[in-house]
């Protein structure tokens, strides 16, 4: 392991060194790429440089001790700071093999977040509308950018189908354990008799693939146009700017109606469709060696639920890791931070198993 971070040492100096010449910026797209690699082993090359300095101190320690003709007085402070450091090392050895695990290559990526009503009516509608407002009051939480891509409302304000983008850094990286079915569980408005009704919504997230990233050809596509629904004014609903995309070999659909220009948005849903097109191939490729995508949103029946939000009880159930939380109000506000770490920590714990497992 040690020789491998040296290595990565020697990499991290290298990039420092070139974006300090005059011509870095000379091809932006080479340079931004340099910095975004720069930026993700920044961690690593610290946490070895603490390691290294606390090893060299312990060691130092050691040989202290080992020499003897220290005083009692002395000896017992140099054991306990020998300890201390030991301790030290320890933690930060864990921590590099943290840092050191196979990383998703989508993980810097914004992502194209999709809502769906699932089982449960006009309820599930408008508790797919309460996950939209809570993961658009995350993504500013975090000052990323949110774009409404394709919104399908209800009568009553629910939400029969909202796709979005967020874009900010690491936003994949985040949101990806969000994808599944969630579970509400609580007494709707229309609920006259104060019974509690179970309903779903599907949440699936995609790394945002830029269309050149996926071969897409252009006979396989067909489009059509249609005039755009909800807000906008009197320039939305009288001209035929929303776009729909079908791709005939997967029969994927797309649309995108929140663009003023019909150009504007056939490039949203060309990326929304590179984006679908590449999950389904790398869930084709992972499908034959992993169960790691085990928590895709499947058909939106209660029984393949991620997740569960209990109102009368006032808690926030993450089933896939036994995490139960009573916060659902500041939770369905967007603070969503202390169950995507604890689900990353438990994805880190995973993988570190099946590491030492394959050693």
């Amino acid at each position: 392991m040690l020789e491998k971070l040296r290595l990565v040492e020697e990499r991290y100096m290298e990039m420092a060194e070139r974006a300090g010449q005059p011509d870095f910026y000379a091809d932006p797209k080479a340079a931004s790429k340099l910095l975004r690699e720069q930026k993700r082993l920044e961690p690593i090359v610290t946490a070895y440089r603490s390691f290294c300095k606390v090893k060299k101190e312990a060691d130092e320690l050691r040989e202290m001790l080992d020499a003897g003709g220290l005083d009692a007085e002395m000896k017992a402070l140099c054991q306990e700071e020998y300890t201390a450091l030991k301790k030290q090392l320890e933690e930060l050895e864990q921590e590099l093999k943290i840092l050191l695990l196979p990383r998703d290559p989508n993980d810097d990526k914004s992502v194209i977040v999709e809502i769906r009503g699932g089982v449960g009516g006009e309820e599930s509608a408008l508790f797919a509308h309460s996950l939209y407002r809570m993961y658009t009051m995350y993504a500013q939480s975090k000052g990323w950018k949110v774009t409404l891509l394709n919104y399908n409302e209800t009568e009553l304000g629910g939400v029969k189908e909202a796709d979005f983008e967020i874009d900010g850094d690491g936003a994949y990286s985040r949101l990806k354990f969000e994808s599944g079915v969630h579970r509400v569980q609580r007494v709707p408005e229309t609920e006259s008799g104060g019974r509690v009704h179970t309903s779903t919504a599907t949440v699936a997230v995609l790394p945002e693939m830029e269309e050149a990233e996926v071969d897409i050809r252009p006979e396989d596509i067909e489009m059509q146009v249609f005039r755009s629904s909800g807000a906008g004014g009197q320039h939305i609903n009288k001209t035929s700017s929303a776009v729909r995309l079908i791709h005939k070999p997967s029969g994927i659909v797309v649309s995108c109606q929140e663009e003023r220009s019909q150009v504007q948005n056939r490039e949203k849903c060309m990326q929304m469709l590179a984006s679908k097109l590449y999950e389904i191939e790398q869930e084709r490729i992972s499908s034959a060696v992993t169960n790691e995508r085990r928590s895709q949103v499947g058909t939106g029946m209660r029984n393949e639920r991620i997740r569960t939000y209990n109102f009368p009880q006032g808690r926030v159930t993450d089933h896939r890791i036994g995490l139960t939380l009573y916060k659902i109000d500041s939770i369905m506000d967007g603070n969503l931070d202390e169950l995507i770490d604890a689900l990353v920590t438990a994805d880190q714990a995973e993988k570190l198993q099946n590491s030492r497992d394959a050693d």
